[in-house]
């Protein structure tokens, strides 16, 4: 049996399969933003309770929205800023007294989807992730193409191509820069949108259920998100393509 983790800057959720595939438990949790002593807290009950669910697991993989470091063996690169120059894979070994593998989230997805998945017989896939960050991942022949820096097929902090004048130079991003395609197409840049239109700072499942009740601020900003400027719209069509 072998126990996956997808930790996301919202939410942790947890699977274990048997080794022919079949699912034999799941289990979800709110990601404790913020806090990293915290978040390795949440992965170790998780796993333990998908043991307590399915029986001991031989192997724990942990996917995150960043990538770990070549060089220094720390969390770079993510959304869940906390994690970043942590050395997760090797705190959550000693906590869950194993090895843990750690992969990036959209390499993981995008690697999945090429196996037996909506790519599946692609040789060359690209997968997009959009939540509380926006990622990619790059499969070539079945493996995942991490590139030198372990970064390989990740888009979301080039800038906007394209920018109208009022989307420049555009919000600011934990990268230190400002304008990254992931400040807009992410859900916390749809609320940051609401949000520059008068709207209240709300999570987005509230932005789309006042839409839905024809709350106009939220209507604008979901007709913003879906059609987009001519620049989002060209952005998302790059993307389009599956070779």
């Amino acid at each position: 049996m072998r126990i996956g983790i997808d930790l996301g800057g919202s939410k942790i959720e947890g699977v274990a399969l048997a080794n022919n595939g079949e699912e034999l438990a799941r289990l979800r949790v709110p990601t404790p933003t913020g806090d990293y002593a915290a978040t390795l807290a949440a992965i170790t009950d998780v796993v333990t309770q998908l043991h307590r669910a399915a029986g001991p697991a031989s192997s724990v993989g942990v996917g995150i929205p960043g990538a770990i470091s070549p060089d220094s063996r720390l969390v770079k690169n993510a959304n869940a800023t906390w994690l970043i120059g942590r050395p997760l894979d090797r705190d959550l070994a000693v906590l869950l007294d194993r090895p843990v593998r750690v992969a990036n989230d959209a390499d993981c997805f995008a690697t999945a989807e090429a196996a037996d998945g909506a790519a599946q017989g692609a040789n060359i896939v690209f997968g997009v992730i959009l939540g509380t960050g926006v990622g990619g991942g790059i499969v070539v022949g079945g493996v995942p193409l991490a590139g030198a820096n372990a970064i390989a097929g990740e888009w979301g902090h080039n800038p906007l191509p394209w920018a109208a004048g009022n989307e420049h130079p555009g919000p600011p991003c934990y990268c230190g820069k400002r304008g990254c395609i992931e400040t807009f197409l992410s859900g916390p840049g749809l609320t940051l949108d609401h949000c520059s239109m008068g709207g209240e700072d709300i999570s987005v499942v509230e932005i789309v259920r006042r839409a839905g009740q024809g709350d106009a601020v939220a209507e604008g900003a979901l007709r913003r998100y879906d059609v987009g400027s001519p620049a989002l719209w060209h952005t998302s069509s790059m993307f389009s393509t599956r070779m």
